[in-house]
């Protein structure tokens, strides 16, 4: 079990104070998947480098897996420029039809239908052209039903460029030897399951950090030692679960990174379906996974409550009551939630809308949500046992998200009341 008293080392920038942590058993960061979305975690994980908070454990899932790969296959003080250098080598710049858009439009008083122009466009030359460094259209395209090829090649886009890029950005003899705990996600395509490729349990190549990110029929399956895995969003996009598995008896402080927001506004027409789909779908985990979570306490607490009844004598010597003792103990996770808001000019297309200029927009708006969460230092004390679990959301605190959303998930200032007969 890793611990110290404080963390606070020193920030990667002189002008950023570091961030002191109360004792934590287990620091994690939970990265989500969402395609294009994901430099939104990036500039969160600046943000986290800057405060001088450096995690003990990444866990990732598609996109999230891949910034799983950079931070931890670089040392500390390089993991912000490996990120950039990864974002900005898979991001196209805008080209001259999609400036001549942006820049005439708002000459007209057209704006905010500048700024969607050139969004659109941006992924529209993902999907003709595909990503440099990432994926590339396959052609000639598998005919359904003609001749069957392997699950690696049943594919829109081929990926073979990925593995170059990562083992340019990430060096995987740190990833397997480093000190981050690293785990990601991939779904076997044979039987359905999900399973966490784990640097504690083996070695990880950069096939394991691809097949995490294999989200069909986009992109193909990966071949691991006889079997093929797809993306592990397709049965969990959120890898909280696999974290929480192992925090029974520690103190636990989760920042989980998110790229769909389960709020939005109702739809207004098919493109707008689409996108608000897509949002709840991605998720929705989340919020089973936190709901889940806080029954489990719950129950943990209701167990301490009966046991205050049981004499001390049979709690020694009954060896179901010490069992229950055990349970009853829980641990301490506090999970710092944080969400990518949606900018008004985005469709359902911003999973794969890789333009420089928006990329350099998702980066900033992680940077600023983690230092928002940063200057609300009570937010990160250890919680107690009795109160078991408690979350934090800078953008519920400040009314952003409807009462609605929070699923009576306890805070740090309402512990859970079990409403035990008299």
């Amino acid at each position: 079990m890793r611990s110290s008293n404080t963390i606070a080392h020193k920030a990667h920038n002189p002008e950023r104070k570091p961030f002191e942590l109360p004792r934590y058993d287990e620091i994690a960061l939970v990265l989500q998947g969402g395609g294009a979305l994901g430099s939104y975690q990036a500039g969160v994980f600046e943000g986290l480098a800057q405060a001088g908070v450096e995690p003990h454990w990444i866990a990732g899932v598609s996109i999230g897996a891949l910034n799983t790969a950079i931070i931890a296959g670089n040392a500390p003080e390089q993991r912000v420029a490996a990120l950039r250098g990864f974002w900005e080598s898979i991001c196209h710049p805008l080209d001259w039809f999609g400036n001549l858009g942006s820049l005439a439009l708002p000459l007209f008083g057209h704006n905010d239908l500048a700024r969607r122009w050139a969004s659109m466009w941006a992924a529209g030359r993902a999907l003709t052209e595909g990503q440099p460094g990432f994926f590339a259209p396959r052609r000639p395209l598998p005919v359904a039903g003609l001749h069957k090829t392997p699950p690696s090649a049943v594919s829109y886009y081929d990926t073979a460029a990925l593995k170059a890029t990562l083992q340019r950005f990430a060096d995987f003899e740190r990833i397997n030897d480093g000190p981050i705990r690293v785990s990601v996600g991939a779904v076997n395509v044979r039987s359905g399951n999900l399973v966490y490729f784990d640097n504690t349990k083996m070695r990880l190549e950069p096939e394991h950090f691809m097949a995490s990110g294999a989200l069909p029929p986009g992109f193909p399956a990966v071949e691991i030692e006889g079997e093929y895995y797809w993306d592990g969003g397709l049965v969990s996009n959120t890898p909280l679960t696999e974290v929480l598995r192992d925090a029974d008896h520690k103190d636990t402080l989760v920042f989980q990174v998110d790229l769909w927001s389960a709020s939005g506004n109702a739809p207004a027409d098919f493109l707008d379906v689409a996108e608000r789909a897509k949002d709840i779908q991605y998720s929705s985990r989340t919020r089973a996974i936190t709901n889940m979570l806080a029954d489990r306490q719950k129950h943990a607490r209701f167990i301490k409550e009966l046991l205050e009844h049981v004499p001390a004598d049979a709690r020694r010597s009954d060896p179901l009551f010490r069992l229950a003792e055990t349970v009853a103990d829980g641990s301490s996770i506090n999970v710092v939630h944080l969400i990518y808001k949606n900018k008004p000019y985005e469709g359902h297309y911003k999973d794969y809308e890789f333009s420089i200029d928006t990329m350099e927009e998702h980066w900033s708006s992680g940077l600023e949500d983690i230092r928002a969460s940063f200057s609300h230092p009570d937010w990160f004390t250890v919680p107690s046992r009795e109160q078991g679990f408690v979350t934090h959301d800078i953008h519920r605190r400040a009314g952003e998200v409807p009462e609605s959303d929070r699923n009576d998930l306890p805070t740090a200032h309402e512990p859970v009341d079990l409403q035990l007969p008299a």
